[in-house]
């Protein structure tokens, strides 16, 4: 079946309610939701992720004027108007030109990234996504728990101010936890803290990486009740710390996980990792075999179109701590915060290192207008805010908050306001 191609057409997105996400129309997801599908929110569920794609665990569909009248076993009727609703993955096998001859000869007909907006009320999952290789090995062993053989590397880039767990702690900061939090050595025992506080910087990357896993792996492995009475000691004695001093961030933030996830071995874990606050505007990137939790806040989210990931802590959901612990790098230090480069006076491009997808994060005042050129695969737009009109040399669609659009690759759009503001 074929279909007109006008160069944008627009899409209906889907949701995920996680319990973990913000509650009602206190979610931005929930507010994009219910503008893109039509449909209220409900004030007493939970909102997490926005997805924006063609993974089959959360498609989205296009809105398509049919050339003939043909309902396929993919398509679903739009009794609103003469639209039909078509897989988006379908659509893009049906006419395969839209994602560019780079895109389809590299990733077939799927997009090659998957686009997403998260609304985090508590934390997320310790967790870690594989590389390709380990992703096509757990995809072939678990394929009930890992959907793809895809790797997941991803950005993050916060809305609001972000807050996140992301990488391991220096050498120098684990040297401090082994001295400062006692819980951790009861726990990994005293021959492993003493290794941390042996080693010396000219030892090497290796031997601290080596220590390191050690640590860490001792502690998301012992016994749920070891991790339960150290977790008690460790609450009691923040506690009355707070009496005589103001605690640390990261102390505060362990007594808040505490409360979200009682006696789970990402409370004290959490001591093992960087906590990172991203500004709205910030960017995190996320590779590869590193741990990471998101705690709090509103971020977009963009990574390369899987679902897999390993999780170990902060979670009712499954569990593989073996193969977490294997993965890791176990490289330690702050990461990066990536705040993007100025394309022109509206737009920021965020970069990360691999080829999936890029993001553009473009704030328009009222009556301006801003070109996005002519890129080689397709984009996802998503208007965040405001009203306004996205077109091509011959076509254009009126745009509101929530609407979110696939343009097709090789095809120069222009994005104009006749309100304030916000088109990533």
């Amino acid at each position: 079946m074929e279909f007109e191609n006008p160069g944008i057409v627009k899409l209906k997105c889907c949701v995920k309610n996680y319990d973990w996400g913000k509650i009602g129309t206190g979610s931005s997801v929930a507010q994009l939701y219910a503008k893109n599908s039509g449909e209220e929110a409900d004030d007493f569920k939970p909102y997490a992720e926005f997805w924006m794609g063609t993974h089959e665990s959360g498609p989205s569909y296009a809105v398509v004027a049919p050339v003939t009248v043909d309902q396929g076993e993919n398509e679903v009727a739009n009794s609103g108007n003469s639209c039909n609703l078509v897989n988006l993955k379908d659509w893009i096998e049906q006419n395969p030109s839209v994602i560019g001859d780079k895109v389809l000869q590299k990733w077939g007909h799927s997009l090659p990234f998957l686009f997403k907006v998260l609304s985090v009320a508590k934390a997320l999952s310790i967790q870690a996504h594989p590389d390709k290789v380990l992703a096509e090995v757990l995809h072939k062993q678990y394929p009930d728990i890992y959907k793809d053989d895809n790797h997941k590397p991803e950005m993050a880039l916060a809305i609001t101010e972000f807050e996140a767990l992301c990488g391991f702690i220096s050498l120098e900061e684990l040297k401090l936890v082994v001295h400062n939090v006692p819980e951790i050595v009861e726990v990994v025992g005293s021959a492993r803290a003493d290794q941390v506080l042996q080693i010396k910087q000219q030892d090497g990357e290796e031997k601290s990486k080596e220590v390191l896993r050690s640590i860490f792996s001792e502690l998301m492995s012992a016994k749920k009740v070891v991790i339960s009475e150290a977790i008690s000691k460790l609450i009691s004695r923040l506690n009355a710390k707070h009496e005589v001093r103001e605690l640390t961030d990261k102390e505060e933030l362990v007594l808040r996980l505490e409360k979200e996830y009682p006696g789970d071995v990402g409370v004290i874990a959490a001591f093992l990792l960087n906590y990172i606050k991203l500004n709205s505007g910030e960017a995190l990137y996320l590779g590869a075999n590193e741990p990471h939790a998101y705690l709090y806040g509103e971020c977009i989210e963009c990574m390369a179109a899987s679902d897999n990931v390993v999780r170990a802590g902060l979670t009712p959901k499954n569990l593989d701590v073996q193969t977490l612990c294997s993965m890791l790098t176990y490289k330690q230090g702050l990461p990066q915060v990536l705040k993007g480069v100025a394309l022109n006076a509206y737009t920021v491009k965020y970069i990360p290192p691999f080829d999936e997808f890029e993001v553009d994060r473009c704030f328009l005042p009222q009556e301006a207008s801003t070109v996005f050129p002519v890129v080689p695969g397709p984009s996802v737009f998503l208007v965040m805010a405001g009203e306004g009109k996205i077109q091509t040399v011959s076509h254009e669609e009126s745009v509101a908050e929530g609407d979110v659009l696939f343009t097709c690759a090789n095809i120069e759009i222009t994005a104009a306001t006749t309100s304030v503001r916000f088109l990533p």
